[in-house]
């Protein structure tokens, strides 16, 4: 994260990668799982800007220059997938309640907005700052995530800790089941 600058309704971010040289305007990018727009770019630094709903819903508001934050560019027609369908479309807001280390993996204990507590089933997906995890248990306030050693190493995850707020996206067919019962 280069810099964090108010707008009259939003946030305008420069953040940097090395593989941004090619990013034009009008492109996609996930930060920290969070669907945004290049509006401004060259030379691996590129600019986004995020409305007041995308603050309000997502970690965004809390950011500051260095932080590191976890970006990828949107899957292209051909990729290969190797996860869930992650769009961008954070959800909700989870807090860390723990990390726990058993062997060289991880387990992350998030606590999540009772309204989402529905859309997670054992073995289902979820996506975490935007990297696609299969839940491990789900608890009374939330869900138990094992994260393996290569995941930990190329995420920021590492800079997590206990307290700290994340993006949450559920799995987007759990949504779309949710809304048809909604609507019976």
């Amino acid at each position: 994260m280069r810099s964090v600058e108010p707008l009259h309704e939003g946030l305008r971010l420069a953040l940097a990668a090395p593989w941004a040289v090619d990013l034009g305007v009008g492109e996609s990018v996930a930060v920290d799982g969070a669907c945004l727009t290049v509006v401004n770019g060259g030379r691996g630094v590129f600019v986004v800007e995020a409305v007041r709903e995308t603050v309000a819903r997502t970690i965004i508001g809390t950011y500051v220059p260095g932080r590191p934050v976890h970006l990828e560019r949107p899957l292209a027609v051909g990729d290969p997938l190797g996860g869930h369908f992650v769009q961008g479309h954070v959800d909700a807001r989870a807090t860390v309640q723990s990390i726990e280390r058993q062997g060289e993996n991880r387990y992350i204990q998030l606590e999540i907005p009772a309204s989402g507590r529905p859309l997670v089933a054992p073995q289902g997906s979820i996506a975490l700052n935007g990297v696609s995890l299969t839940v491990l248990a789900v608890t009374e306030k939330g869900v138990r995530l094992s994260i393996i050693p290569h995941t930990w190493r190329a995420t920021t995850f590492a800079d997590l800790a206990p307290g700290d707020a994340v993006n949450v996206e559920y799995d987007l067919i759990a949504r779309y089941v949710a809304r048809m019962m909604e609507s019976r």
